[in-house]
């Protein structure tokens, strides 16, 4: 009898980070136990087609991570509630091709992290890893997320967020004597630095304004704050625990590139040399970031701690990097927990969350 669970790792996706998720899912796919999981990939392609296939070719070029793909010559599916099964269907005949116990949608940016996926799983009704709808919202909306930490006490650094429609009504001088030079220009709605400027001058400040406006209608300048890259792990529902911190170490600030694509551009520090009391302090507001922002599961959250060691969060990932250079499961390892019980303690998190919702429906 097989009594394996059965556990669908999506990956890919529209978004910029698409050949990130597909790194992700190959270290996520390698570190699964056998004797615990039936992986089933589901790759969706950046025209949203949803491909199945077997563990041991779904992705092509696996020797060349610069070059993965998705294998898209296999069946093309739907993810659908049938008559009480929960599973994947033929986009063909509606034929079951498989029943999945629980999902891991490790599509980072865009579609996997700001609640589309969420929403479609939590329809379905099969359990996922990483927040719910809500959660993954609020933290993809750099906006959203920034009012509502504020609202509950917790630092973070001063900015100003501008709507496309309003790009005309503001001049560098006016934000320059606000926020100070440098300062940096982002997306509201991308993640891992995408679409990200530091801005250092007039010109500079305008390149940036169109580069993050390439990215989404709503961007957020912010102050540039001296200080240390801290990042904290976090996993849990209700009661979350905090890992280790870690430390980046960059020239310049932690770009898309460096956190993907180049070990060299960034060192790593686990754990980070920080002071017992000044750890303690960052690991309570991870928490408290976390809870806030309404997230369960997992997630990364990032600080910069200054000199007096008074510290601000910069940004929470909801769906981190499981990559052989991502701080998240980095950061579970060195705190006792490696990559293949991280794993099995997120699906079990997963499978929690939903029986909880299951039996507030029921009650």
């Amino acid at each position: 009898m097989n009594n394996k669970i059965k556990i669908g790792v999506i990956y890919g996706g529209p978004s910029n980070e698409h050949k990130v998720s597909l790194r992700s899912a190959k270290s996520i796919v390698e570190a699964l136990n056998d004797d615990k999981y039936e992986v089933i990939p589901i790759g969706i392609t950046k025209d949203l087609r949803w491909i199945h296939n077997a563990k041991d070719h779904f992705l092509e070029n696996t020797e060349d991570l610069n070059n993965l793909r998705i294998n898209e010559q296999g069946e093309e599916v739907i993810l659908l509630r049938k008559q009480g099964i929960k599973g994947l269907f033929s986009s063909r005949d509606l034929k079951l091709m498989v029943t999945l116990d629980v999902i891991f949608p490790i599509i980072h940016g865009n579609f996997g992290e700001d609640g589309i996926l969420q929403g479609i799983l939590e329809a379905v009704g099969i359990p996922y890893i990483g927040p719910d709808v809500l959660g993954s919202s609020l933290c993809m909306d750099k906006d959203a997320a920034k009012k509502m930490l504020t609202s509950q006490g917790i630092p973070v650094a001063r900015g100003i967020c501008l709507q496309q429609v309003e790009k005309s009504d503001i001049t560098f001088e006016e934000i320059r004597d606000e926020l100070g030079l440098p300062l940096f220009i982002k997306p509201c709605h991308a993640g891992s630095s995408v679409g990200v400027s530091k801005v250092n001058c007039k010109e500079s400040f305008f390149e940036g304004l169109e580069r993050a406006f390439q990215f989404d209608k709503k961007i957020l300048i912010e102050e540039a704050l001296v200080g240390r890259e801290i990042e904290c792990a976090v996993l849990g529902n209700a009661d979350p625990n905090a890992s280790v911190l870690g430390e980046i170490i960059t020239q310049d600030f932690y770009s898309f590139e460096a956190k993907y694509l180049n070990d060299s551009d960034a060192q790593l520090i686990i754990p980070a040399l920080v002071d017992k009391e000044t750890e303690s302090k960052i690991q309570k507001a991870a928490i408290q970031t976390f809870k806030a922002l309404c997230c369960e599961g997992i997630a990364r959250v990032d600080f910069f701690l200054k000199k007096d060691n008074q510290f601000v969060v910069n940004e929470v990932n909801t769906l981190p990097g499981f990559t052989s250079i991502s701080m998240y499961p980095k950061l579970w390892e060195a705190s006792g927990l490696p990559l293949p019980d991280l794993l099995d303690r997120m699906v079990s998190l997963a499978i929690e969350r939903s029986e909880e919702k299951q039996k507030l429906r029921i009650d």
